[in-house]
């Protein structure tokens, strides 16, 4: 999907990033472990992100369309991206002309709560006790599937392919 390095004449741009000690031997153990250049490994780090992330590099993914992948991600994203809940309003709900497919700020608010507190959450809320389960990303996830009336991330996944495929 993004994988460019094979293209004739695509040219190449030398970055910079900043990396822990820790992170940088991590790579440097991995990269040796696979008898790969170092270089080659951060290339796969970028493209399998990018891959994860495609949704948001389809204009017509709005709304709902995209809370899937937040949820996913969910852990990572509040990690590592520093992201609070106006900046997620605004990239899930940007531009979004459809009110059927707007995601309010109470559901953005889920993402970033931990496990604990978002179990609490979900008990409240009464549509969300018919899918109540173990495991709390998968009760958030089947909540919203069902109140957004989304395809599954799978299902995405499986469009997405299929029309790169054609």
């Amino acid at each position: 999907m993004f994988v460019q390095e094979n293209m004739p004449n695509e040219k190449k741009h030398v970055v910079s990033i900043r990396l822990t000690n820790n992170d940088r031997g991590g790579i440097q153990n991995l990269s040796s472990r696979l008898f790969i250049r170092e270089a080659d490994l951060y290339r796969f780090a970028v493209n399998s992100l990018l891959d994860r992330m495609c949704l948001l590099n389809d204009d017509s993914k709005r709304g709902s369309d995209l809370l899937p992948l937040f949820i996913n991600h969910r852990t990572e994203i509040n990690q590592h991206l520093n992201l609070n809940k106006e900046q997620l309003y605004k990239i899930i709900n940007a531009g979004n002309a459809d009110p059927d497919k707007l995601v309010p700020m109470e559901d953005i608010e889920l993402l970033f709560l931990p496990d604990k507190v978002l179990r609490r959450q979900l008990y409240q809320k009464t549509e969300a006790l018919a899918f109540k389960n173990k495991d709390t990303d998968s009760w958030l996830h089947d909540y919203f599937i069902d109140k957004y009336k989304i395809f599954a991330v799978d299902d995405i996944f499986l469009d997405i392919t299929q029309e790169l495929d054609s």
